[in-house]
């Protein structure tokens, strides 16, 4: 493979350097920090720590904060996964994701043509798996909780009850939701103000019939939720508007544990979420695609770091796109997949004189083998236990649907399974036949929770929503901080881009190129588009002082909360 630098890097490495300003200050601590993409999931989280309660806690607290004061995204009617480690360096990953209803079957968004209905996974009660949240939180607090339970979710009940003042992003969000609440929710009015008028930036949000739903969970835990009012009341939702979830799906629902996704990448561990989340494996391809080019000596901003990271990201997304699915129903080739050979070997076609053809890459080939809204929250305390999770309603507001008499919304997560083999989903992204829908499987994810060692010690706890560019905002943070040298704030500050192999093109932010940069990449064959906005990264950073230094994006209203 021949190296062709830019005759131009220095200079772009300067730009780059403007490009890292932060629009917020770096915080750092001795003590703990929570860093959420809402100021009162934060200050809940960290009023946790303060009380004596661990990661663990300060997470489950966080979790229940985000259902009411972050409805985009927080949730208890979605799931997700936890990547944990703990102050003795032991790791452990927690899957609760939603899963298909019993009902449910493989052909269920065609019509009789075998064409997909436009529509049918993505909105509206058809689309919802069985939510995970609750169960999750549960099972954290089972095995590693150190407060009593309804102490984690007594601050989410006051607050829906109280009200939360509504941010600028909130009140937006709130308003551009109101015809599609209108649509799903016929003769409810949750999440409208009763006038009629449109939120406004400090408005007060109550939601009592969250509040109330949140009381059983914190009496009963998941019999809270799965049992008694609450399910009988999404089971009614479901019959109402002819949907396939019953007691038996709500019932039937555990979270589980796994086995994280451990790798080295030079000399730190690199700690993430197995299937099925495509995260861990996608992430360990990338990072060991990257590993023999100098990026640091380029620079974050030269045409040689973009291309070598754009190349990465299109082969790994091919092999996502066929080999990732629920590995308690297919078998997935984690150990092929990351194999240092068969790695090495897909960027060998690799060219720095022009673009890859996503029509040329496809998936590696094994033998024995059948063939963008969520919330991610990082939880240091002071004993350096640590928590990576990343929960979803997938959609922005999921599935647009509420529980009536229960306050909340449902996601929307089984457009997340390939409705159809090679047919695209929300977020563009294709599957095959290992990410197809069947009764109680896990639909496939990007969710890319993650933590880093460095010589055994906790070095990185980093993650973010952002559908299909979840696994690529996790990558391109990781290289800024251990590549680049930025600090936490700068390295989720930075301009992102995303490339994930279909459809072919390089999804990028304002700033992230140069004019000139943006003509010589065109010149080599790649196309690029820009985009408003890439991912929601919260992520801290341990010094080599062992203070802990936070990084919130301002993409978002996310916050760091310290002490």
């Amino acid at each position: 493979m021949k190296q062709t630098l830019s005759s131009v890097v220095f200079l772009c490495f300067l730009s780059a350097l403007t490009f890292a300003q932060t629009n917020k200050p770096v915080i750092e601590s001795d003590n703990g920090m929570v860093v959420s993409t809402h100021p009162a999931a934060s200050e809940i989280g960290l009023q946790i720590l303060k009380q004596g309660g661990n990661a663990i806690d300060a997470a489950i607290a966080v979790n229940f904060a985000l259902a009411v004061c972050h409805p985009a995204a927080g949730n208890i009617g979605g799931g997700g996964f936890l990547v944990y480690r703990d102050k003795h360096a032991q790791t452990f990953a927690l899957d609760f994701r939603e899963k298909a209803p019993l009902k449910a079957f493989r052909d269920m968004y065609l019509d009789e043509g075998g064409a997909i209905i436009p529509g049918k996974s993505q909105a509206g009660i058809f689309s919802v798996g069985v939510p995970g949240a609750v169960a999750g939180m549960v099972a954290m607090h089972q095995r590693f909780g150190k407060l009593a339970w309804a102490d984690l979710v007594n601050p989410s009940i006051e607050l829906a009850r109280r009200g939360v003042v509504l941010t600028e992003k909130e009140a937006r969000g709130l308003n551009n939701q109101k015809e599609d609440f209108l649509h799903f929710n016929p003769g409810k009015s949750y999440m409208m103000k009763a006038d009629g008028s449109i939120w406004q930036k400090g408005d007060l949000f109550v939601q009592e019939d969250l509040a109330k739903s949140l009381e059983r969970i914190a009496k009963r835990k998941s019999k809270g939720f799965y049992r008694g009012k609450t399910a009988r009341l999404l089971v009614k939702e479901m019959k109402h508007q002819g949907g396939i979830i019953n007691k038996n799906d709500l019932k039937a629902y555990q979270a589980v544990w796994r086995n994280t996704v451990d790798f080295e990448y030079k000399g730190k561990k690199i700690i993430s979420m197995p299937p099925p989340s495509s995260g861990g494996i996608a992430l360990n391809q990338l990072l060991k695609m990257v590993e023999p080019f100098p990026l640091s000596k380029w620079g974050p901003q030269s045409d040689s770091t973009i291309q070598v990271m754009v190349e990465a990201e299109r082969r790994v997304y091919a092999d996502r796109a066929k080999w990732l699915g629920d590995p308690d129903f297919v078998k997935v080739p984690q150990n092929e997949l990351t194999d240092i050979n068969y790695i090495e070997g897909r960027m060998k076609d690799f060219s720095f004189q022009k673009a890859s053809l996503s029509s040329s890459i496809s998936a590696g080939q094994f033998p024995g083998y059948e063939s963008p809204e969520t919330t991610h929250y990082s939880i240091v305390d002071k004993e350096g236990n640590a928590v990576a999770i990343t929960t979803t309603l997938n959609n922005s507001y999921g599935s647009k649907v509420f529980v009536g008499g229960a306050g909340f919304l449902l996601n929307d997560e089984m457009d997340d399974f390939s409705a159809k083999a090679g047919a695209p989903n929300l977020y563009g992204l294709v599957g095959s036949k290992a990410n197809e829908i069947q009764p109680g499987k896990r639909m496939l994810s990007s969710m890319t929770p993650t933590i880093v060692e460095e010589n055994g010690q906790l070095k990185l706890v980093v993650g973010t929503p952002g559908g299909s560019t979840i696994i690529t905002s996790v990558f391109q943070v990781i290289i800024n901080t251990l590549e680049m040298g930025m600090n936490m704030q700068q390295a989720v500050e930075y301009p992102r881009f995303h490339h994930q192999w279909l459809p072919d093109q390089v999804n990028f932010e304002r700033n992230r190129f140069t004019p000139e940069q943006i003509q010589r990449l065109k010149e080599k064959g790649y196309k690029l588009q820009p985009v408003s906005g890439i991912g929601l990264v919260e992520g801290i950073l341990v010094l080599p002082n062992k203070k802990l230094q936070g990084g919130a994006d301002s993409r978002g209203d996310d916050t760091v909360s310290a002490y």
